[in-house]
Formats: structure tokens, C-alpha cells, sequence
């Protein structure tokens, strides 16, 4: 699961959103790409002499998603960019996962007592850790548990089968390929539901409990049961989260190229004030990747339960933070999912590595900060998580600030 293929990136009162309730026109195995025209008025002549026709505006960005021949995107990029009426041109990058309470000791992240524990199966025994190398999130909670602050979980949906975090869902979106015939639809592939509880599954006398267990989620889905989605169904996925008011926009996936659209719909969200959060890649490179790289987002790198580097994580200076991400124990859904069948983990609860596991962390951190301090910003809210991380090895090389720390970033006043 720490595998990270990123050369290409109610039900009861929950609402459903999506547009036009309906998925995307859009596969990522389609042929498509997105362009931004300098003059709206001359795209559809554009288009037509070259047989082609646009969708919908995506999102804010002002780009818009072009069907192409399969085969013909590259060669059209290149003709549509060199037209004064075109802004850009580029490809739909095809986004994928970055993976890698009674069994609240299997979480050092939360609480690191250099406790040994196992795997859901048994099977797997993971060595005792160090004591203390972990987030503080237990010390955080006496200040704040998040107090309904809104997280969105860009991803492949969460279940809404798992008594532990499906009730804290208010609101869902599905912006991938997969039509939603059935609950389970929500996420077929397991990633989305591993990550939303670790930012916000109860903490009560049932399974797991998330860094803001008192936070809200808004789960847009992006990703099909492959793992793969689209670059701008991510851009979508943010609009829409930022739409719906949330506080903190996690994206534990990735891609390999930039993306102009993808930058902007990150930009608008962080000038309408929202904290972007995401994984720094699972290559075990420097090599950047992307949204991760955007300066307007928190790039995470995995440690373990040493405070150590992950052999997976992708590091370097432009990464901001670390957080951990081996051996995260967390939700799974409880029906059969993609993930469980690749990788033996079981149908409920188990655990996972990768960045994909470390980025929620800090996202979580980040809803307990802006639920700390209510008056304050976006840049404070980075400020807090940068400045009081702990500086573990590494630190200055592998990430440009330490370990995140719950516990002294909402004490940051």
C-alpha cells in the first residue's frame, strides 16, 4: 500500500451532490483535455475547426474539459496552445491513491508509548516504537477534539457502511467515473474511508479513534475503484468542498506533472481561506509531485514510529512537514474493497503506509487548530503547525519543518 502510481494522479440526512446529481461526463482512461480560452467567444469556432467540442467549465478555474481522440491529446495541446485565443492547453492528468478505541494502543501516532502491536489478522507484529514519537493528539484534546470543524477528503469516497466514521459525513459529492447505484459505491477501492478515520473517526468505546474526532467530513469522491481519477475532477472535488465550507481540504493523492487548472482551483480555495493539505508521494525520491508541490499546500513526508523517514516517502526540502504514515491503523469498509484484496488487509479495521496516511494526520491537526482558534486564518493555521513542529532527524533535508504536533499547535497563540 505504499505504492504510489503517480505519473498520473443518504442516505438518512447526508446530502448528495455531484453535477446535476449525476457523475462526471469523464473517465480517466478517456482521451480529454482541458484548456483555458483568453476569449470565450472565439472557443467554440476554435474548437469546431479541429472537430472538437468542450463540456462543462471546471469548476472556478475558468478551464474547461475538451473530449479528444484517444491517442491525439498531445498533438492537440500543441496546436490549441500556439492559437493567440488560448491561454493553455493541457493534459487531464490521471490522479491515483498514494498508499502504500479497543484498538486505540495500535495508534502511536496519537499516543506513542513505544508499545508493540499487531495487525487486524494477527498475522503482522509491529516492533515496539519510541516513546513520544507521535503527534500529541491525546495532550491536544484537552484543548479542543474539533468541534465540528469541516474536513474535506478528496479521494475515493467513505464508506457508508462503518459505524465509526460514515455518521460523521454531512455531506457527499462524486465527481468520478463510478456511478452510485449503492451505498457501497461510496468507496469500493477502501482508501477514502482509511483516510477520513484517521482525521475524524469516533472517539468513543467503539474501533478507532481520528486526530479531530469531534470534526466533520464532507466526502468527495474523485477516485473510481482503481484508485485513478482525473485532474480536473480533483479541481472539481476542491470547488466543491469549498462551496460547502470546509476548513481543511485533504488530498492524499498525486500526480507527476503540474497542472495549471489544478494550481488554480488550489489557489482559489486558499484565498476563500481553506488549508490544503496533501501527500508528498511514496517514490522514495526528491522527485515533486503534484498537488503536493504547490506552495499553497502543506506537502507531507511519512515517518514511523521512531520519528524515522519512511523508506517509501518521497522527501526534500520542498516537502513542509512530516507526520506518520507507517503502520497507520484505521478504518476499512466493511463490505469486500479493492485494497483489501491486493493487500490482505481486513474488512473493517487494519492497518495501511504511505504518505496517503501521514497527510490526513496533519490535516487533522489542522481542523484542531482552526477549531482552537476561530478568529484566526488560513496562513495562521500553517504558521502554527509549521513553526511548532517537533525538529526530528531529517528535519531541514527530508522536510523543511519537523514532525507535526498537535499539542503545541493549537497551544500556538
Amino acid at each position: 500500500m505504499a505504492s504510489f502510481a503517480a505519473a498520473m494522479m443518504s442516505l438518512g440526512g447526508i446530502a448528495l451532490a455531484s453535477p446535476g446529481n449525476a457523475a462526471p461526463d469523464s473517465s480517466p482512461d478517456a482521451g480529454q483535455i482541458m484548456v483555458k480560452f483568453r476569449d470565450d467567444a472565439a472557443a467554440p469556432g476554435l474548437l469546431r475547426q479541429k472537430g472538437l467540442r468542450s463540456s462543462a467549465t471546471i469548476g472556478s478555474t475558468g478551464a474547461v474539459r475538451v473530449k479528444a481522440p484517444p491517442g491525439k491529446e498531445a498533438q492537440l495541446i500543441r496546436e490549441l496552445s500556439s492559437s493567440p485565443d488560448v491561454e493553455y492547453a493541457e493534459p487531464d492528468e490521471v490522479v491515483t491513491a498514494t498508499t502504500a478505541d479497543p484498538y486505540f494502543e495500535r495508534q502511536y501516532a496519537l499516543h506513542n508509548v513505544g508499545q508493540s502491536f499487531t495487525d487486524s489478522a494477527n498475522t503482522l507484529t509491529v516492533p515496539a516504537g519510541t516513546r513520544d514519537a507521535d503527534v500529541d493528539a491525546v495532550a491536544a484534546w484537552n484543548i479542543t477534539r474539533g468541534s465540528g470543524t469541516k474536513v474535506a477528503i478528496i479521494d475515493s469516497g467513505v464508506a457508508i457502511d462503518h459505524e465509526d466514521i460514515s455518521q460523521k459525513v454531512v455531506a457527499r459529492a462524486n465527481f468520478s467515473s463510478t456511478i452510485i447505484d449503492e451505498p457501497a459505491d461510496y468507496d469500493r477501492y477502501g482508501h477514502g474511508t482509511h483516510v477520513a478515520g484517521i482525521v475524524a473517526a469516533e472517539h468513543n468505546s467503539a474501533g478507532v479513534a481520528g486526530v479531530c474526532p469531534d470534526c466533520s467530513i464532507l466526502d468527495v469522491k474523485v477516485l473510481d475503484d482503481t484508485g485513478a481519477g482525473s485532474s480536473s475532477a480533483v479541481a472539481e472535488g476542491i470547488d466543491w468542498a469549498v462551496a460547502n465550507g470546509a476548513k481543511v481540504i485533504n488530498m492524499s493523492l498525486g500526480q507527476s506533472v503540474p497542472s495549471r487548472t489544478l494550481e488554480t482551483a488550489i489557489q482559489n480555495a486558499w484565498d476563500k481561506g481553506v488549508v490544503l493539505v496533501a501527500a508528498a508521494g511514496n517514490a522514495g525520491t526528491q522527485a515533486q509531485i503534484y498537488p503536493a508541490a504547490y506552495p499553497k499546500v502543506m506537502a507531507v513526508a511519512a515517518t514511523d514510529n521512531n520519528d524515522l523517514k519512511a523508506p517509501f516517502s518521497t522527501y526534500g526540502t520542498w516537502v513542509d512537514v512530516a507526520a506518520p504514515g507507517v503502520d497507520v491503523y484505521s478504518t476499512f469498509p466493511n463490505h469486500p474493497f479493492v485494497l483489501g484484496i491486493q493487500s490482505g488487509s481486513q474488512t473493517g479495521y487494519d492497518l495501511a503506509s504511505g504518505t496517503s496516511m501521514a497527510s490526513p494526520i496533519v490535516a487533522g491537526v489542522a481542523a484542531l487548530v482552526w477549531s482552537s482558534h476561530p478568529r484566526t486564518t488560513n496562513a495562521s493555521v500553517r504558521e502554527a503547525i509549521e513553526s511548532t513542529a517537533e525538529p526530528i532527524e531529517g528535519t531541514g533535508t527530508y522536510w523543511e519543518h519537523g514532525r507535526v504536533d498537535a499539542d503545541d499547535a493549537v497551544s500556538e497563540r
